[in-house]
Parts: structure tokens; C-alpha cells; sequence
């Protein structure tokens, strides 16, 4: 018996250990098939030395095509028409991005709960009732719609999937075997996705909730003198006096005020400041070759792998250079021969909110133009690991989905949407983003420029421009709803027409400008114009100190090279510490102060208000204004039942600058009145502790890189494939706007000429695979604020690039 039961025994238990060990449990993923030497994350391991010339045979292509490997990875593509360069655009951003291609167009249409479970199942949701599918198949029909733009999705489409089908168990991306899954066939949807995700992102949080808590709390006086509509202090990107060349349309007149409330207990998300980006192009008047230089650095969240894929495409008709979206073809920022151009968030107000009122609970009809009006439904199946497909069923207005009926629990992002309000929002637009790129890249000159502009729609970005023909010009760009004053400003009544949009501004008409007499044109998220601009585009863009440095320094610039405007990219000079320093330090009460506050106190008096790496004075001032900040709204601005949000920082400049007596300044939760000067004392011992509390007396400890922590983590936050802590400086109000995980996600400056050259980095590296040298190995570079030069080769054996490696695709 004995005998019998050791046999059971040692039969069972290896049966168990390899359940157990090809089982997939919580966030471990299945060991055995992990460790395994012939499949497992092993063979992701990379050797270092790469095979030199590669033949392969594909169905897909028409003809050969050639694809060259600099020494950074970075392919350089040669084909003999439009396929093939985007079918191999698609094969070789696969090769190198194809995990991270799935994870984001998964993650967009709400398909993650498919492969991690349920605990994605509020995210998949929402995703789905924001109408991200949706949006995704209108913007589809205008690419098919488009011979060119079909040409390029079906292509790229193509492309990607020779690379899935070429791929065995042992080849796939380290990622699926931690998260155990295989990737699926491409499709021309997710492209679609992909760019309907960079909408989402652009589309920053939204206000209308809070400002309508305001509203109702403050009145309508409040909200005017807290809350303008045009900043204090201000440099557009249109420069001041710009004339309007055009007859406007006429602007739809205001239906009488909404104030009927059942939002008030809503919390919403605030707009964060650092979804932003720089760009600037100078004339060669104020350059030493006499020739254009465009530069740009779009600010987004950090991730490894990185946002951007760097590819040159080279066809009949083009030659470009720049990054790409990984699961986009084309080249979104870049340059070619020719020209040169970039791009930055316009922040314009294309997402609102319309209150609805529904018939009855079935919500199947709803009361608009003063008569009942159906609803449509969508059922969106989410399929769900281990667990039965959940059919969630989402009700459309004429305005869009009605995103929530009720409110799911604990999900964070659920908190910035009203409950029982449809969503307007230019990404559920037919639109074709593909042409205005397939146009760019193959642009000649401004004329070109300006026709590829039309087909864009969202999201609305200030295209900046350069040519060899020594024009600059930029434009705030974007399909732009035709609105009256400050609609959306506010949530917005569903049942009236008038609230309705009226109508598109004329592409034509969007702000822009030609050759300024300032010899430069320049983005950083602020206003797009002066106030004489006819049409509303917002009521508040981001604020305007990194603008503001920007055209200080162009306007100083003389005999410009690449190397001073790569310099002037890491400028980490803040205008916000010129405006109010000089405003506060005289408040603080010296005699009161410890030892360590005394020195502080010294430190920052004498800062040169850079946010250097090293800098102790840029720790205390930003953590010092930060709590002054709470200080003056907090106790009026934050009450638990009524979200709201705090007015502007620049609204609080003004307040110090020319009302240092303001009622503002009290807190209204203690007996006594405070003035400035107790808010500013309480701010700055405050910062001080706080700092020691966490960092100890001070010292180099308290140094800005430290403070600040930047890094570049993983895109699913996988734990040790995220960059180590880079010691760099910049913050997010100076024109290196680097805070902890968001910044500067591509950086790069063109000299326009007979011979173009180009320069760019981004912190991460071609390959997203964790055990490729690929990886990451442009971090360091970038951190130190260095730019690589670009290869801009003319035939596959240019000897002016270092190619390492080459891949020749025939016709199968």
C-alpha cells in the first residue's frame, strides 16, 4: 500500500507543479512557460552581435524593397511605390514595437479585460461609453473614403501582419509571455484607434462641471473676475496686431442662461498642466546660414517603449524623415528635403457636455427642439478572461453617448463625467488624419502645406513650418466647431438647438500667420491669438510662461545655429519665479524663521530662477508657491459636496502682483483674517519641513533632480523594464518642461538648405523589447539634453550613415 501511495504521490505532484507552473496566476505569469530555455523569456534575450544582411521573400510587397539599420536601430526604408514603403513601414514597426502596438489599441477599444480579466472591466467601460470604437469607425470611413489614404492603412495593415504571422512561441515579445496571451490579426480599425487615443490624451481633462459648481456658488460676477476669459498676462502664438484677412461668418447668438443643476455633487478631473509641447521656427534672417530652422519637442507622458518610432520613408515622390505612431503609417513630425514642420496641443474646446432629459428610465426618448426625439443604442461586447462576454448597453443622443446612468464605484476616471449627459466631441468626427501626413511628407513648399492643413481635424494641434524657401508660418490647425462666446465654458442644456454646434470655422479662417516682421513663429500651448480674432476657440489654454521665454529668447537671437536652439530646448529658466519672487520674498518674516529656514530663505533670495539639476532654490520655491497656491483657494475652492477647481495661476499672479489687500487671502474656516503675508509665511515654512521631514537637513539632497524624480516607466508600470532616475532639471513651466513622468517626448531641430539636416532624440530607443541594448540606450543622451545627427540618406548604401545591418524583401 505503501508503495502504491509513493507512486500516487510522485505522479500527482509533478502534475500539480506543472498546473500550477503553466497556470497563470493574479500578475505572475506562467513559469514554466516563462523559464522555459527554447520558448521562454530567454530567447527575448538579445545578442549583441546583429546579422549584417538579411534576404526575406513576403507575398504582401510588389516589388523589392530595401531596408537599411543605422547604428541606433533606426530603419531606413526604400521602396519603389506607395505600398510598399508603408507595407514595410508596418513590417519593421512591428518587428520592433508590435506588444506595444496590441497594448495601445487594446487599451483604447476597451479590450484589455480580454487578456488581464476583470479587474480592467471599468476601464474597458468606460472606454467604450466615451465612444472611442465609435469614433474610431467614423474616422475609418473618411480614410477608406480617401484612395490614398486607403492605399497607406492597407498597406501598413499588411505589413504588420506578415510580421505576426513570421512569429512563433519562442519569437513572441517578452510582454505576452508575462501577461500570457498571442497577438491577433491587425486590422485598419486599430490604426484608427491609435489616433483616436492621442485624441483622448490631447483633450486634457474637462472644466464645464467644476465651472458650473462655480457659478452657481459664487455667482456669475465671481466667475468673471476669477475666471476671464482672456489671461492677465499673455504672448500669443498669432503675434499681437496680426490682421484677419478674411470676412468671418457670423457667430451663432446665445440661448437664454442655463442654470438648472443636477451636477453639483460630480467630482471631475482638472485639467493637469504638462500635456504640452514647444515648437518654433526661425527665419534665416536670424540664422548664421541664412536658411530656416524649425525645432519642436511635443510634451507627453513618458513610457518605455517610447511614444514615438523614428523611420525615414523613401519612395517615387518622397523622401522623409521623422517619428511615427507606432500602428500609424506616415511620419507625424519631421521633414523632408524640402520642408520641415512640428506640432504642438492647440487645447481648443471640442469636447462638451449636454445634459438630457430623458422620458422615462427605459431612456429611449429624450425632449429636444421641444418634442420627443429617439434615442439609438449600441451594444458593446466586452469579452472578459475566464469569465462570460458582458453585453453593456450604450444609449446616443444626436449629440453622442450618454457616457454613464450611473456611476460605477471606486473608478477615478468615471469621476469626470456627469451622470446622464451626452458627450459632443470632435473625435466621433469622420475625419482623414492619414492624408493631411501622406501630403506633409511629400510637401514641396508653403502651398503644400497649407492643403494638407484642410484635411485635419483633431487633435487640433498649431502646425509650425519651415522650407527651403525661407518661409516660416504656423497654425493653431483642427476642425473647429462654429460656436457662440464661451459655449462650453459651462455644462451645456440638451434640450435647446441653440446649444447645439452651429457649424465649422473655414479652415481657411484658422489662426495663422506668414513670414511675422519678427522673423520667427512659435508654440507653447497659450492662447492662439490676440482678442481680435473673430471666432471661440476656449476660454483658457495652458499658461503662458514657456511661450513667453520662448520669444524672448528668439527675439534675441541673432546668427542662430542647430546647437543654440538645442541649448535653448533644456532652457529651464522660470518666468513664473521673475513674476512673483520679487512679490514675495519681501513677506517673509526673516526674525521668525529656524536654522534651516533661515538658510532656505538665503538659498532662494539668491537663486537665479533655473531649475537646475542641482538647483536647492528651485525645490523651495516650487514646493514654497505650490502651497501658497493652496493657501489663497483651498478653503473657499475645495468643499466636499460641490467640487470645484482653483482659478488660473495666472489670475494668481495678478492677485499679488495688483491686489495685495485682497478679501481672497483670508482663510474663511478660522476666526482671524489673513492677509498675504500670513499665506506666504505659512507657505514657506511649510515647504521647508517638508523637505527636511522627507530629505534631512539640508543639502544636495534637496537638489531639484532629486525632488523632482524623473523617470521613464514602463507603458503597463511592469516593474523593472522603467529607466532608473534621470539626475536632469527643467519643470514643467520652463521650456524644458520636464516633471516626474511627463515631458519632452521627442526632441528635434531642422536646418532647412540645399542639404537638410536634421537632429532628434527621445528617451527610450527603437526596440521595445527589455533585453535589446535598443531599449533604452538614447536615455542618457537625452537626459543631458544632447541631440543625435539624423542619417537623411539618399539611397540605401549612402555612405554618409552607419549602417549596421540591412533587410532586402523580395516578392514571394
Amino acid at each position: 500500500m505503501m508503495n502504491k501511495l509513493k507512486a500516487l504521490v510522485c505522479v500527482i505532484i509533478p502534475i500539480l507543479l506543472a498546473y500550477a507552473l503553466n497556470t497563470k496566476f493574479g500578475n505572475t505569469p506562467p513559469l514554466l512557460k516563462f523559464l522555459n530555455p527554447f520558448t521562454g523569456f530567454w530567447q527575448n534575450a538579445e545578442n549583441k552581435a546583429i546579422s549584417s544582411k538579411t534576404n526575406l521573400a513576403l507575398k504582401g510587397t510588389l516589388q523589392n524593397v530595401d531596408i537599411a539599420f543605422d547604428d541606433r536601430m533606426i530603419p531606413h526604408v526604400f521602396a519603389q511605390n506607395d505600398h510598399d514603403v508603408y507595407y514595410a513601414q508596418g513590417y519593421v514597426t512591428a518587428m520592433h514595437r508590435l506588444w506595444q502596438m496590441d497594448f495601445q489599441t487594446r487599451y483604447a477599444a476597451g479590450r484589455l479585460s480580454e487578456v488581464v480579466g476583470k479587474k480592467a472591466i471599468e476601464l474597458d467601460r468606460y472606454q467604450r461609453r466615451m465612444g472611442m470604437v465609435y469614433g474610431a469607425e467614423k474616422s475609418l470611413e473618411g480614410m477608406m473614403a480617401d484612395p490614398k489614404s486607403k492605399e497607406m492603412i492597407l498597406a501598413y495593415t499588411a505589413g504588420i501582419n506578415a510580421y505576426i504571422h513570421s512569429l512563433n512561441t519562442a519569437k513572441l515579445p517578452l510582454e505576452y509571455k508575462i501577461l500570457d496571451f498571442t497577438p491577433e490579426d491587425w486590422t485598419p480599425l486599430k490604426c484608427a484607434l491609435l489616433l483616436k487615443q492621442m485624441s483622448a490624451v490631447l483633450a486634457m481633462g474637462s472644466d464645464e462641471f467644476y465651472m458650473t459648481n462655480i457659478r452657481k456658488k459664487f455667482g456669475t460676477e465671481v466667475v468673471k473676475d476669477l475666471f476671464p476669459d482672456y489671461p492677465f498676462k499673455e504672448d500669443p502664438i498669432i503675434p499681437v496686431g496680426t490682421k484677419w484677412d478674411f470676412k468671418p461668418l457670423p457667430i451663432p447668438s446665445p440661448p437664454a442662461a442655463f442654470t438648472e443643476m443636477n451636477t453639483a455633487n460630480i467630482k471631475t478631473q482638472e485639467k493637469i498642466e504638462g500635456i504640452g509641447s514647444n515648437n518654433w521656427a526661425i527665419s534665416g534672417a536670424k540664422t548664421l546660414s541664412g536658411s530656416p530652422i524649425l525645432a519642436n519637442d511635443p510634451h507627453l507622458d513618458l513610457s518605455l517603449p517610447s511614444i514615438w518610432y523614428q523611420i525615414q520613408l523613401h519612395a517615387p515622390g518622397l523622401n522623409a524623415y521623422g517619428v511615427s505612431l507606432p500602428g500609424a503609417p506616415g511620419i507625424v513630425i519631421g521633414f523632408n528635403q524640402n520642408i520641415a514642420w512640428g506640432v504642438t496641443n492647440v487645447a481648443a474646446d471640442v469636447l462638451d457636455f449636454y445634459q438630457i432629459k430623458f422620458k422615462d428610465n427605459t431612456h429611449k426618448s429624450y425632449w429636444y427642439d421641444n418634442q420627443w426625439k429617439n434615442t439609438s443604442t449600441r451594444l458593446e461586447k466586452i469579452k472578459i478572461l475566464g469569465e462570460k462576454t458582458e453585453v453593456d448597453t450604450v444609449f446616443y443622443t444626436h449629440h453622442g453617448p450618454v457616457v454613464y446612468l450611473q456611476k460605477p464605484k471606486d473608478f477615478s476616471k468615471a469621476a469626470n463625467v456627469p451622470i446622464g449627459n451626452a458627450l459632443r466631441w470632435i473625435a466621433h468626427e469622420k475625419s482623414n488624419e492619414l492624408k493631411t501626413f501622406y501630403l506633409l511628407n511629400r510637401g514641396k513648399n508653403y502651398d503644400d502645406y497649407r492643403k494638407a492643413l484642410t484635411y485635419y481635424t483633431a487633435p487640433a494641434q498649431n502646425f509650425v513650418f519651415a522650407s527651403a524657401d525661407n518661409d516660416i508660418s504656423i497654425t493653431a490647425n483642427g476642425k473647429f466647431p462654429l460656436k457662440w462666446k464661451d459655449q462650453g465654458k459651462f455644462i451645456l442644456d440638451g434640450t435647446e438647438p441653440k446649444n447645439d454646434w452651429q457649424g465649422w470655422i473655414p479652415a481657411s479662417q484658422n489662426p495663422t500667420v506668414k513670414n511675422p516682421p519678427r522673423n520667427f513663429v512659435s508654440s507653447a500651448n497659450q492662447s492662439s491669438t490676440d482678442q481680435t480674432y473673430p471666432y471661440y476657440i476656449n476660454w483658457e489654454f495652458s499658461p503662458y510662461e514657456r511661450g513667453k521665454r520662448i520669444n524672448d529668447r528668439l527675439t534675441a537671437m541673432t546668427k542662430a545655429t542647430a546647437d543654440s536652439i538645442r541649448l535653448m530646448q533644456t532652457d529651464s529658466y522660470s518666468i513664473y519665479a521673475q513674476n512673483i519672487l520679487p512679490h514675495i520674498l519681501p513677506l517673509v518674516d526673516q526674525p521668525g524663521l529656524n536654522a534651516t529656514q533661515k538658510e532656505a530663505f538665503r538659498i532662494t533670495s539668491g537663486w537665479n530662477k533655473y531649475y537646475g539639476a542641482e538647483s536647492v532654490g528651485a525645490s523651495v520655491f516650487d514646493l514654497w508657491t505650490k502651497r501658497l497656491m493652496f493657501n489663497i483657494w483651498n478653503d473657499e475652492f475645495t468643499v466636499d459636496a460641490v467640487p470645484m477647481r482653483f482659478p488660473s495661476r495666472d489670475r494668481t499672479v495678478q492677485l499679488i502682483q495688483k491686489e495685495p489687500n485682497s478679501k481672497w487671502f483670508d482663510n474663511i474656516n478660522t476666526p482671524a483674517k489673513e492677509t498675504l503675508n500670513d499665506a506666504v509665511n505659512e507657505a514657506f515654512k511649510y515647504a521647508c519641513d517638508s523637505l527636511e521631514r522627507k530629505y534631512g537637513a539640508i543639502s544636495m539632497e534637496w537638489a531639484w533632480a532629486n525632488v523632482k524624480h524623473s523617470n521613464v516607466p514602463h507603458l503597463a508600470k511592469i516593474p523593472g523594464f522603467g529607466s532608473k532616475v534621470l539626475m536632469t532639471g527643467g519643470g514643467k513651466m520652463t521650456i524644458n518642461a520636464l516633471s516626474e513622468t511627463n515631458g519632452p517626448s521627442w526632441r528635434m531641430v531642422i536646418e532647412l538648405g540645399k542639404n537638410p539636416k536634421g537632429h532628434g532624440v527621445f528617451p527610450g530607443g527603437q526596440s521595445g523589447n527589455p533585453g535589446s541594448r535598443f531599449y533604452d540606450n538614447m536615455i542618457d543622451t537625452w537626459a543631458s539634453g544632447k541631440l543625435y545627427d539624423l542619417y537623411f540618406m539618399q539611397s540605401p548604401n549612402d555612405p554618409a550613415a552607419k549602417i549596421i545591418s540591412s533587410l532586402k524583401i523580395t516578392k514571394k
